[in-house]
Protein backbone atom coordinates (compact mmCIF):
# COMPACT_ATOMS: atom_id res chain seq x y z
CA UNK A 1 0.00 0.00 0.00
CA UNK A 2 2.86 2.32 0.85
CA UNK A 3 4.48 1.69 -2.55
CA UNK A 4 1.15 2.35 -4.27
CA UNK A 5 0.73 5.58 -2.29
CA UNK A 6 4.26 6.70 -3.17
CA UNK A 7 3.71 5.90 -6.85
CA UNK A 8 0.40 7.76 -6.98
CA UNK A 9 1.87 10.70 -5.07
CA UNK A 10 4.88 10.76 -7.40
CA UNK A 11 2.64 10.85 -10.46
CA UNK A 12 0.58 13.63 -8.87
CA UNK A 13 3.71 15.62 -8.04
CA UNK A 14 5.22 15.10 -11.50
CA UNK A 15 2.03 16.22 -13.18
CA UNK A 16 2.06 19.44 -11.20
CA UNK A 17 5.76 20.10 -11.68
CA UNK A 18 6.14 19.07 -15.32
CA UNK A 19 2.66 19.03 -16.75
CA UNK A 20 0.96 22.12 -15.34
CA UNK A 21 1.60 25.17 -17.45
CA UNK A 22 2.33 28.28 -15.48
CA UNK A 23 1.91 31.63 -17.24
CA UNK A 24 4.87 32.19 -19.49
CA UNK A 25 6.03 28.56 -19.45
CA UNK A 26 6.33 27.10 -22.94
CA UNK A 27 6.06 23.33 -22.94
CA UNK A 28 8.39 23.00 -25.91
CA UNK A 29 10.82 25.48 -24.38
CA UNK A 30 10.85 27.89 -27.31
CA UNK A 31 10.71 31.64 -26.70
CA UNK A 32 7.94 33.96 -27.81
CA UNK A 33 8.71 36.70 -30.32
CA UNK A 34 7.19 40.18 -30.06
CA UNK A 35 8.17 42.33 -33.03
CA UNK A 36 7.25 46.00 -32.54
CA UNK A 37 7.46 48.29 -35.55
CA UNK A 38 6.52 51.96 -35.63
CA UNK A 39 5.56 53.64 -38.90
CA UNK A 40 7.82 56.57 -39.86
CA UNK A 41 9.64 56.95 -36.54
CA UNK A 42 13.25 58.12 -36.67
CA UNK A 43 15.92 57.59 -34.02
CA UNK A 44 14.30 59.96 -31.56
CA UNK A 45 14.43 58.75 -27.96
CA UNK A 46 16.17 59.67 -24.74
CA UNK A 47 18.09 56.39 -24.98
CA UNK A 48 19.87 57.75 -28.04
CA UNK A 49 20.31 61.20 -26.58
CA UNK A 50 18.34 62.54 -29.53
CA UNK A 51 14.97 63.37 -28.00
CA UNK A 52 14.63 65.53 -24.90
CA UNK A 53 11.37 66.63 -26.49
CA UNK A 54 9.92 63.11 -26.86
CA UNK A 55 8.96 60.64 -24.14
CA UNK A 56 9.24 56.96 -25.16
CA UNK A 57 9.41 55.08 -21.81
CA UNK A 58 8.64 51.66 -23.30
CA UNK A 59 11.42 51.94 -25.86
CA UNK A 60 13.79 53.28 -23.20
CA UNK A 61 12.92 50.32 -20.97
CA UNK A 62 13.68 47.79 -23.71
CA UNK A 63 16.95 49.63 -24.39
CA UNK A 64 18.01 49.71 -20.72
CA UNK A 65 17.11 46.08 -19.96
CA UNK A 66 18.49 44.68 -23.20
CA UNK A 67 20.65 45.96 -26.04
CA UNK A 68 20.38 49.33 -27.73
CA UNK A 69 21.72 49.05 -31.26
CA UNK A 70 23.29 52.26 -32.50
CA UNK A 71 23.58 51.16 -36.13
CA UNK A 72 20.41 49.58 -37.45
CA UNK A 73 19.52 50.38 -41.07
CA UNK A 74 16.74 49.74 -43.52
CA UNK A 75 17.85 48.80 -47.01
CA UNK A 76 15.06 50.91 -48.52
CA UNK A 77 13.49 53.85 -46.63
CA UNK A 78 9.85 53.38 -47.58
CA UNK A 79 7.10 51.30 -45.94
CA UNK A 80 6.40 48.42 -48.33
CA UNK A 81 9.94 47.66 -49.55
CA UNK A 82 11.36 47.85 -46.03
CA UNK A 83 8.65 45.55 -44.64
CA UNK A 84 9.15 43.13 -47.52
CA UNK A 85 12.83 43.00 -46.59
CA UNK A 86 11.95 42.37 -42.93
CA UNK A 87 9.55 39.52 -43.59
CA UNK A 88 11.65 37.72 -46.23
CA UNK A 89 15.17 38.33 -44.91
CA UNK A 90 16.29 39.70 -48.29
CA UNK A 91 17.50 43.06 -49.55
CA UNK A 92 14.90 44.91 -51.59
CA UNK A 93 16.77 44.60 -54.91
CA UNK A 94 16.64 40.83 -54.29
CA UNK A 95 12.82 40.95 -54.13
CA UNK A 96 11.78 41.63 -57.74
CA UNK A 97 8.47 43.57 -57.53
CA UNK A 98 9.03 43.87 -53.80
CA UNK A 99 11.63 46.57 -54.38
CA UNK A 100 8.78 48.94 -55.25
CA UNK A 101 6.40 50.85 -53.02
CA UNK A 102 2.66 50.14 -53.37
CA UNK A 103 3.16 47.10 -55.59
CA UNK A 104 2.17 43.43 -55.76
CA UNK A 105 3.73 40.86 -53.45
CA UNK A 106 6.17 38.59 -55.36
CA UNK A 107 4.71 35.09 -55.46
CA UNK A 108 7.90 33.10 -54.93
CA UNK A 109 9.05 34.53 -51.60
CA UNK A 110 8.31 32.92 -48.25
CA UNK A 111 8.30 34.84 -44.96
CA UNK A 112 9.51 34.05 -41.46
CA UNK A 113 5.84 34.18 -40.36
CA UNK A 114 4.98 31.41 -42.84
CA UNK A 115 7.85 29.28 -41.59
CA UNK A 116 7.20 29.78 -37.87
CA UNK A 117 3.50 28.99 -38.27
CA UNK A 118 4.39 25.71 -40.00
CA UNK A 119 6.73 24.96 -37.10
CA UNK A 120 4.18 25.28 -34.33
CA UNK A 121 4.13 29.00 -33.51
CA UNK A 122 0.94 30.97 -32.98
CA UNK A 123 1.49 33.81 -35.46
CA UNK A 124 -0.35 37.05 -36.10
CA UNK A 125 -0.22 40.82 -36.35
CA UNK A 126 -2.25 43.90 -35.62
CA UNK A 127 -2.25 47.33 -37.21
CA UNK A 128 0.06 47.70 -40.19
CA UNK A 129 1.82 44.59 -41.43
CA UNK A 130 3.37 44.44 -44.88
CA UNK A 131 1.85 47.48 -46.59
CA UNK A 132 0.94 49.25 -48.73
CA UNK A 133 0.50 46.77 -51.55
CA UNK A 134 -1.45 43.76 -52.77
CA UNK A 135 -0.53 40.35 -51.33
CA UNK A 136 -3.69 38.57 -52.52
CA UNK A 137 -2.53 38.77 -56.14
CA UNK A 138 0.21 36.32 -55.13
CA UNK A 139 -2.39 33.85 -53.88
CA UNK A 140 -1.69 34.60 -50.23
CA UNK A 141 -4.58 34.24 -47.81
CA UNK A 142 -2.89 36.28 -45.10
CA UNK A 143 -0.61 39.28 -44.92
CA UNK A 144 3.11 38.38 -45.11
CA UNK A 145 3.32 39.44 -41.43
CA UNK A 146 0.75 36.80 -40.47
CA UNK A 147 -2.97 36.51 -39.76
CA UNK A 148 -4.58 39.88 -38.96
CA UNK A 149 -5.97 40.54 -35.46
CA UNK A 150 -7.63 43.92 -35.92
CA UNK A 151 -10.94 43.38 -34.14
CA UNK A 152 -10.85 46.35 -31.82
CA UNK A 153 -10.75 49.95 -33.00
CA UNK A 154 -9.80 53.15 -31.23
CA UNK A 155 -12.66 55.31 -29.96
CA UNK A 156 -10.93 58.58 -30.83
CA UNK A 157 -11.29 61.49 -33.28
CA UNK A 158 -12.30 60.99 -36.91
CA UNK A 159 -8.78 60.67 -38.27
CA UNK A 160 -8.39 57.48 -36.24
CA UNK A 161 -11.61 55.70 -37.30
CA UNK A 162 -9.69 52.96 -39.08
CA UNK A 163 -6.90 52.71 -36.53
CA UNK A 164 -6.53 49.79 -34.18
CA UNK A 165 -6.59 49.48 -30.43
CA UNK A 166 -3.23 47.77 -30.67
CA UNK A 167 -2.67 46.52 -27.14
CA UNK A 168 -6.26 45.32 -26.79
CA UNK A 169 -6.03 43.39 -30.06
CA UNK A 170 -2.92 41.63 -28.76
CA UNK A 171 -4.17 40.93 -25.24
CA UNK A 172 -7.88 40.22 -25.70
CA UNK A 173 -7.89 38.74 -29.16
CA UNK A 174 -4.59 37.22 -30.19
CA UNK A 175 -3.49 35.85 -26.80
CA UNK A 176 -6.89 34.36 -25.98
CA UNK A 177 -6.85 32.50 -29.29
CA UNK A 178 -3.39 31.05 -28.66
CA UNK A 179 -3.54 27.27 -28.32
CA UNK A 180 -2.34 26.10 -24.93
CA UNK A 181 1.38 25.43 -24.86
CA UNK A 182 2.24 27.20 -28.12
CA UNK A 183 4.87 29.94 -28.30
CA UNK A 184 3.74 33.03 -30.14
CA UNK A 185 5.20 35.34 -32.77
CA UNK A 186 3.36 38.64 -32.96
CA UNK A 187 3.90 41.69 -35.17
CA UNK A 188 2.76 44.80 -33.27
CA UNK A 189 2.55 47.20 -36.19
CA UNK A 190 1.63 50.81 -35.56
CA UNK A 191 0.39 53.36 -38.06
CA UNK A 192 1.93 56.08 -35.89
CA UNK A 193 3.69 58.42 -36.30
CA UNK A 194 2.63 58.32 -39.96
CA UNK A 195 0.81 61.43 -41.12
CA UNK A 196 -1.68 63.13 -41.08
CA UNK A 197 -1.36 64.87 -37.70
CA UNK A 198 -3.67 67.13 -35.76
CA UNK A 199 -1.94 70.48 -36.15
CA UNK A 200 -0.72 71.75 -32.79
CA UNK A 201 -1.47 68.52 -30.88
CA UNK A 202 1.98 68.47 -29.33
CA UNK A 203 1.76 72.01 -27.97
CA UNK A 204 -1.78 71.42 -26.65
CA UNK A 205 -0.44 68.35 -24.84
CA UNK A 206 2.02 70.59 -22.98
CA UNK A 207 5.16 69.57 -24.89
CA UNK A 208 8.02 72.05 -24.84
CA UNK A 209 8.80 73.51 -28.27
CA UNK A 210 12.07 75.03 -27.04
CA UNK A 211 13.60 71.57 -26.51
CA UNK A 212 13.18 70.46 -30.12
CA UNK A 213 16.39 69.97 -32.06
CA UNK A 214 15.77 71.12 -35.62
CA UNK A 215 17.91 69.39 -38.31
CA UNK A 216 20.23 71.69 -40.22
CA UNK A 217 18.32 71.17 -43.48
CA UNK A 218 15.26 73.04 -42.13
CA UNK A 219 14.87 76.66 -41.03
CA UNK A 220 14.67 76.83 -37.23
CA UNK A 221 11.22 78.34 -36.66
CA UNK A 222 7.97 77.72 -34.79
CA UNK A 223 6.28 76.05 -37.77
CA UNK A 224 8.93 73.34 -37.98
CA UNK A 225 9.24 72.95 -34.21
CA UNK A 226 5.50 72.55 -33.76
CA UNK A 227 5.35 70.04 -36.63
CA UNK A 228 8.10 67.97 -34.99
CA UNK A 229 6.21 68.03 -31.67
CA UNK A 230 3.08 66.72 -33.44
CA UNK A 231 5.22 63.89 -34.79
CA UNK A 232 6.51 63.19 -31.28
CA UNK A 233 2.96 63.22 -29.90
CA UNK A 234 1.96 60.45 -32.34
CA UNK A 235 5.06 58.37 -31.59
CA UNK A 236 4.31 58.61 -27.88
CA UNK A 237 0.81 57.25 -28.46
CA UNK A 238 2.28 54.14 -30.07
CA UNK A 239 4.77 53.76 -27.23
CA UNK A 240 1.95 53.90 -24.67
CA UNK A 241 0.49 50.74 -26.24
CA UNK A 242 3.86 49.03 -26.04
CA UNK A 243 3.86 49.81 -22.32
CA UNK A 244 0.51 48.07 -21.92
CA UNK A 245 1.72 44.99 -23.79
CA UNK A 246 4.92 44.77 -21.72
CA UNK A 247 2.91 45.13 -18.50
CA UNK A 248 0.63 42.30 -19.63
CA UNK A 249 3.56 40.02 -20.43
CA UNK A 250 5.07 40.82 -17.05
CA UNK A 251 1.80 40.15 -15.23
CA UNK A 252 1.36 36.77 -16.94
CA UNK A 253 4.97 35.74 -16.39
CA UNK A 254 5.75 35.65 -20.12
CA UNK A 255 8.17 38.55 -20.40
CA UNK A 256 11.39 36.69 -19.58
CA UNK A 257 10.57 34.10 -22.22
CA UNK A 258 9.75 36.69 -24.89
CA UNK A 259 12.22 38.23 -27.32
CA UNK A 260 11.09 41.85 -27.64
CA UNK A 261 12.32 43.69 -30.74
CA UNK A 262 11.37 47.39 -31.01
CA UNK A 263 12.16 49.27 -34.22
CA UNK A 264 10.76 51.32 -37.12
CA UNK A 265 10.64 51.06 -40.91
CA UNK A 266 12.44 54.33 -41.77
CA UNK A 267 12.86 57.95 -40.76
CA UNK A 268 10.25 60.55 -39.85
CA UNK A 269 7.69 61.71 -42.48
CA UNK A 270 9.43 64.99 -43.22
CA UNK A 271 11.29 66.34 -46.26
CA UNK A 272 14.78 64.87 -46.80
CA UNK A 273 14.06 62.04 -44.31
CA UNK A 274 11.42 59.43 -45.19
CA UNK A 275 11.99 57.99 -48.66
CA UNK A 276 15.39 59.62 -49.11
CA UNK A 277 18.89 58.13 -49.01
CA UNK A 278 20.32 60.25 -46.23
CA UNK A 279 21.16 59.14 -42.70
CA UNK A 280 17.90 60.40 -41.21
CA UNK A 281 15.96 58.40 -43.80
CA UNK A 282 17.48 54.92 -43.51
CA UNK A 283 19.11 54.96 -40.03
CA UNK A 284 16.48 53.54 -37.69
CA UNK A 285 16.02 52.79 -33.97
CA UNK A 286 16.45 49.27 -32.59
CA UNK A 287 16.28 47.99 -29.04
CA UNK A 288 16.03 44.31 -28.07
CA UNK A 289 15.34 42.68 -24.70
CA UNK A 290 14.92 39.04 -23.68
CA UNK A 291 14.93 38.92 -19.90
CA UNK A 292 17.94 37.23 -18.35
CA UNK A 293 18.71 35.58 -21.67
CA UNK A 294 20.64 38.75 -22.47
CA UNK A 295 23.41 38.48 -19.87
CA UNK A 296 25.08 41.75 -20.77
CA UNK A 297 22.70 44.73 -21.27
CA UNK A 298 24.56 47.39 -23.23
CA UNK A 299 24.82 49.56 -26.29
CA UNK A 300 26.10 47.86 -29.43
CA UNK A 301 27.68 49.46 -32.51
CA UNK A 302 27.32 46.43 -34.82
CA UNK A 303 25.69 47.20 -38.17
CA UNK A 304 22.27 45.52 -38.35
CA UNK A 305 20.12 45.38 -41.49
CA UNK A 306 16.35 44.84 -41.36
CA UNK A 307 16.86 41.67 -43.44
CA UNK A 308 18.66 40.23 -40.40
CA UNK A 309 15.47 40.03 -38.32
CA UNK A 310 13.98 37.00 -40.11
CA UNK A 311 17.02 34.69 -39.76
CA UNK A 312 17.37 35.80 -36.12
CA UNK A 313 13.78 34.81 -35.36
CA UNK A 314 14.22 31.45 -37.07
CA UNK A 315 17.42 30.65 -35.19
CA UNK A 316 15.73 31.61 -31.94
CA UNK A 317 12.92 29.17 -32.73
CA UNK A 318 15.37 26.39 -33.60
CA UNK A 319 14.35 26.45 -37.26
CA UNK A 320 16.98 26.40 -40.05
CA UNK A 321 17.34 29.61 -42.04
CA UNK A 322 15.47 29.38 -45.32
CA UNK A 323 17.67 29.21 -48.40
CA UNK A 324 16.05 32.35 -49.83
CA UNK A 325 17.16 34.49 -46.90
CA UNK A 326 20.35 36.49 -47.37
CA UNK A 327 20.32 38.25 -44.00
CA UNK A 328 22.38 37.04 -41.03
CA UNK A 329 21.17 36.16 -37.56
CA UNK A 330 22.45 38.36 -34.75
CA UNK A 331 21.28 36.02 -31.98
CA UNK A 332 24.91 35.53 -30.92
CA UNK A 333 25.08 39.22 -30.02
CA UNK A 334 22.12 38.85 -27.71
CA UNK A 335 23.52 35.79 -25.95
CA UNK A 336 27.05 37.10 -25.53
CA UNK A 337 28.23 37.54 -21.94
CA UNK A 338 30.54 40.35 -23.01
CA UNK A 339 30.29 43.26 -25.45
CA UNK A 340 31.11 42.19 -28.98
CA UNK A 341 33.54 44.41 -30.84
CA UNK A 342 32.16 45.18 -34.31
CA UNK A 343 34.14 44.49 -37.46
CA UNK A 344 36.17 47.64 -38.11
CA UNK A 345 35.40 47.31 -41.81
CA UNK A 346 31.62 46.92 -41.47
CA UNK A 347 29.32 48.59 -44.00
CA UNK A 348 25.70 48.77 -45.09
CA UNK A 349 24.05 48.91 -48.52
CA UNK A 350 20.97 51.06 -49.10
CA UNK A 351 18.91 51.78 -52.19
CA UNK A 352 15.57 52.39 -53.83
CA UNK A 353 13.77 52.23 -57.15
CA UNK A 354 10.26 53.68 -57.54
CA UNK A 355 8.42 54.93 -54.49
CA UNK A 356 5.41 57.19 -54.98
CA UNK A 357 4.24 58.18 -58.45
CA UNK A 358 4.80 61.64 -59.86
CA UNK A 359 7.10 61.60 -62.90
CA UNK A 360 6.54 61.07 -66.66
CA UNK A 361 5.70 57.44 -67.34
CA UNK A 362 5.61 56.87 -63.56
CA UNK A 363 9.40 56.67 -63.56
CA UNK A 364 11.28 55.95 -60.36
CA UNK A 365 14.36 57.55 -58.87
CA UNK A 366 16.91 54.73 -58.63
CA UNK A 367 19.59 55.15 -55.98
CA UNK A 368 22.24 52.94 -54.38
CA UNK A 369 24.47 53.84 -51.47
CA UNK A 370 27.09 52.45 -49.14
CA UNK A 371 27.41 53.50 -45.50
CA UNK A 372 30.54 52.86 -43.42
CA UNK A 373 31.37 53.90 -39.88
CA UNK A 374 32.38 57.31 -41.17
CA UNK A 375 31.18 57.91 -44.71
CA UNK A 376 28.06 57.74 -46.84
CA UNK A 377 28.44 57.49 -50.61
CA UNK A 378 25.25 57.89 -52.65
CA UNK A 379 24.87 57.19 -56.35
CA UNK A 380 21.82 58.73 -58.05
CA UNK A 381 21.44 56.85 -61.33
CA UNK A 382 19.09 59.44 -62.87
CA UNK A 383 20.32 62.83 -61.64
CA UNK A 384 18.21 64.71 -64.21
CA UNK A 385 15.01 63.55 -62.49
CA UNK A 386 13.46 65.26 -59.49
CA UNK A 387 14.35 63.16 -56.40
CA UNK A 388 11.10 63.72 -54.48
CA UNK A 389 8.80 63.68 -57.50
CA UNK A 390 8.06 66.37 -60.05
CA UNK A 391 7.03 69.92 -59.01
CA UNK A 392 3.85 69.86 -61.15
CA UNK A 393 2.60 66.73 -59.38
CA UNK A 394 3.38 68.01 -55.91
CA UNK A 395 6.63 66.24 -55.01
CA UNK A 396 4.65 63.10 -54.12
CA UNK A 397 7.55 61.21 -52.58
CA UNK A 398 7.32 63.58 -49.63
CA UNK A 399 4.31 63.59 -47.31
CA UNK A 400 2.30 66.81 -47.13
CA UNK A 401 3.03 68.76 -43.97
CA UNK A 402 3.43 72.28 -42.57
CA UNK A 403 7.20 71.83 -42.94
CA UNK A 404 6.87 70.83 -46.60
CA UNK A 405 4.57 73.80 -47.29
CA UNK A 406 7.07 76.13 -45.67
CA UNK A 407 9.99 74.84 -47.72
CA UNK A 408 8.00 75.11 -50.96
CA UNK A 409 7.10 78.72 -50.20
CA UNK A 410 10.73 79.85 -50.43
CA UNK A 411 12.98 78.58 -53.20
CA UNK A 412 16.08 78.92 -51.08
CA UNK A 413 18.79 76.57 -49.80
CA UNK A 414 16.29 74.62 -47.67
CA UNK A 415 14.09 73.97 -50.69
CA UNK A 416 17.10 72.80 -52.70
CA UNK A 417 18.29 70.44 -49.96
CA UNK A 418 14.93 68.66 -49.86
CA UNK A 419 13.50 69.00 -53.38
CA UNK A 420 16.20 70.20 -55.76
CA UNK A 421 17.95 67.97 -58.28
CA UNK A 422 21.02 66.11 -57.06
CA UNK A 423 24.35 65.16 -58.67
CA UNK A 424 25.15 61.58 -59.61
CA UNK A 425 27.50 61.10 -56.66
CA UNK A 426 27.22 62.52 -53.14
CA UNK A 427 29.73 61.90 -50.34
CA UNK A 428 29.18 62.79 -46.69
CA UNK A 429 31.27 62.55 -43.54
CA UNK A 430 28.67 61.19 -41.12
CA UNK A 431 30.77 61.91 -38.03
CA UNK A 432 31.02 65.66 -38.68
CA UNK A 433 27.89 66.02 -40.82
CA UNK A 434 25.11 63.74 -39.62
CA UNK A 435 22.51 65.90 -41.41
CA UNK A 436 24.25 65.12 -44.75
CA UNK A 437 24.40 68.71 -45.94
CA UNK A 438 27.98 69.16 -47.19
CA UNK A 439 28.61 67.07 -50.31
CA UNK A 440 32.32 66.22 -50.42
CA UNK A 441 32.26 64.40 -53.77
CA UNK A 442 33.80 67.38 -55.57
CA UNK A 443 36.38 68.12 -52.90
CA UNK A 444 39.90 67.13 -54.08
CA UNK A 445 40.88 66.27 -50.51
CA UNK A 446 38.40 63.38 -50.58
CA UNK A 447 39.21 62.11 -54.07
CA UNK A 448 40.79 58.90 -52.79
CA UNK A 449 37.87 58.23 -50.42
CA UNK A 450 35.41 58.79 -53.26
CA UNK A 451 37.27 56.45 -55.59
CA UNK A 452 37.56 53.71 -52.98
CA UNK A 453 33.89 53.86 -52.01
CA UNK A 454 32.71 53.92 -55.64
CA UNK A 455 34.60 50.71 -56.32
CA UNK A 456 33.43 49.12 -53.11
CA UNK A 457 29.80 50.04 -53.71
CA UNK A 458 29.86 48.44 -57.16
CA UNK A 459 31.67 45.34 -55.92
CA UNK A 460 29.35 44.75 -52.97
CA UNK A 461 26.19 45.31 -54.98
CA UNK A 462 27.36 42.80 -57.56
CA UNK A 463 28.02 40.28 -54.79
CA UNK A 464 24.53 40.99 -53.47
CA UNK A 465 23.01 40.21 -56.86
CA UNK A 466 21.72 43.73 -57.50
CA UNK A 467 20.20 43.78 -60.99
CA UNK A 468 21.16 47.41 -61.53
CA UNK A 469 24.80 46.94 -60.57
CA UNK A 470 24.96 43.84 -62.77
CA UNK A 471 23.87 45.85 -65.80
CA UNK A 472 20.64 43.91 -66.34
CA UNK A 473 17.53 45.31 -67.99
CA UNK A 474 15.87 47.73 -65.54
CA UNK A 475 12.93 48.90 -67.67
CA UNK A 476 10.58 46.60 -65.75
CA UNK A 477 10.98 48.71 -62.59
CA UNK A 478 8.81 51.48 -64.05
CA UNK A 479 6.19 48.98 -65.24
CA UNK A 480 5.40 47.24 -61.95
CA UNK A 481 1.64 47.73 -61.35
CA UNK A 482 0.73 50.49 -58.92
CA UNK A 483 -1.80 48.85 -56.58
CA UNK A 484 -3.32 51.97 -55.02
CA UNK A 485 -7.01 52.58 -55.72
CA UNK A 486 -6.20 56.14 -56.73
CA UNK A 487 -2.99 57.19 -58.39
CA UNK A 488 -2.87 60.45 -56.45
CA UNK A 489 -0.10 62.66 -57.73
CA UNK A 490 0.72 60.37 -60.65
CA UNK A 491 1.82 61.77 -63.98
CA UNK A 492 -1.23 60.21 -65.63
CA UNK A 493 -3.62 61.89 -63.22
CA UNK A 494 -1.89 65.24 -63.67
CA UNK A 495 -1.99 65.09 -67.48
CA UNK A 496 -5.66 64.03 -67.49
CA UNK A 497 -6.55 66.91 -65.19
CA UNK A 498 -4.57 69.27 -67.44
CA UNK A 499 -6.53 68.18 -70.51
CA UNK A 500 -9.82 68.76 -68.70
CA UNK A 501 -8.98 72.33 -67.68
Amino acid sequence: MMRIFISVFSLFLASHICGAQEPGEMRDGRPNILFIIADDWGRHAKSYGTGEWINMPAFDRVASEGILFNNCFTSNPKCAPCRASITTGRNTWQLKEGVQHFGPWPKEFITYADILEKNGYHVGFTGKGWAPGDFKVAGRKYNPAGRAYNKFKRDTPAKYINANDYSRNFIEFFMKERPKGKPFCFWLGFTEPHRPYEDGAGIRAGMDMSKVKVPGYYPDCDIVRSDILDYAFEAQYADSHVQKVLEYLEKTGEIDNTLVVYTSDHGMPFPRAKGQIFDHGYHIPLAVMWGKNIPCPRKDDTFINVRDFAPTFLELAGVPKHSQMTGKSFLHLLKSKNPVKPDKDQFMLIGKERHDLGRPGNEGYPVRAIRTDRYLLVRNYEPNRWPAGNPETGYRNCDDSPTKTLLLSNFDKYYNLSFGKRPEFMLYDIISDEDCINNLAGNPEYASVLKELKERLQKELEKDGDFRALGEDTSWTDKVPWTAKQEKGSWRQWTENSENR
